[in-house]
């Protein structure tokens, strides 16, 4: 599965995807707009790194962000290289996936959003009669889960050693929060960084 995620049609859309998300910077500082010019001079190494196993993601920026309620959520925002090649996996695992959700699954789907899914539940309540909408939050989920499992899971259908080892790299890179302190993502302990 490798060969698909490295290849180039791949990774350009997959830095399209990027540059059209915009969002923030991760811990390196580099904006989205910085992207193109590091991978006309890197793009080679990174793939080189990714299939010699040596490439590590760099730690992810943990910013808080404000709730509703008052509370406040860690918010982990990836460097926007480590983003590049997520997404490049995303595309690749999504053709593996996809044909198993149901027609009207909304969460993280290509031309799914929560736009089509309020249309959907307007259909379901004006057309077809129903008076109960259920909104379910998963709170933590990804907090939560177990990554052996969610690694044999993928690799159910993934198969490819050097993917599940650049997830399993995703999975326990540590996040930077604040000047001088991190926290691995699979601990709920602070370290002095």
């Amino acid at each position: 599965m490798i060969e698909k995620v490295l290849k180039r049609k791949n990774l350009y859309k997959a830095y399209q995807q990027v540059v059209r998300n915009k969002g923030s910077a991760g811990v390196d500082g580099m904006p989205v707009t910085e992207l193109l010019p590091y991978l006309e001079g890197n793009r080679d190494n990174v793939i080189i790194s990714i299939l010699n196993h040596t490439y590590s993601p760099k730690p992810i920026k943990g910013v808080e962000i404000p709730k509703s309620n008052g509370k406040t959520r860690l918010l982990g925002v990836p460097t926007v290289v480590d983003r590049w090649l997520q997404q490049a996996v995303n595309q690749v695992l999504m053709t593996k996936y996809e044909f198993t959700f149901e027609e009207y699954s909304y969460g993280f789907r290509p031309e799914k959003n929560i736009h089509k899914a309020v249309n959907q539940a307007l259909k379901y309540i004006n057309d077809d009669g129903y008076q109960d909408i259920v909104d379910i939050d998963l709170k933590g989920f990804f907090d939560e889960v177990d990554h052996s499992t969610l690694l044999q899971f993928i690799y159910q259908r993934v198969k490819c050693p050097t993917t599940l080892r650049l997830i399993r790299k995703w999975l326990r890179v540590a996040i930077s929060v604040g000047p001088c302190h991190c926290f691995r993502s699979n601990s709920a302990t602070l370290k002095d960084a």
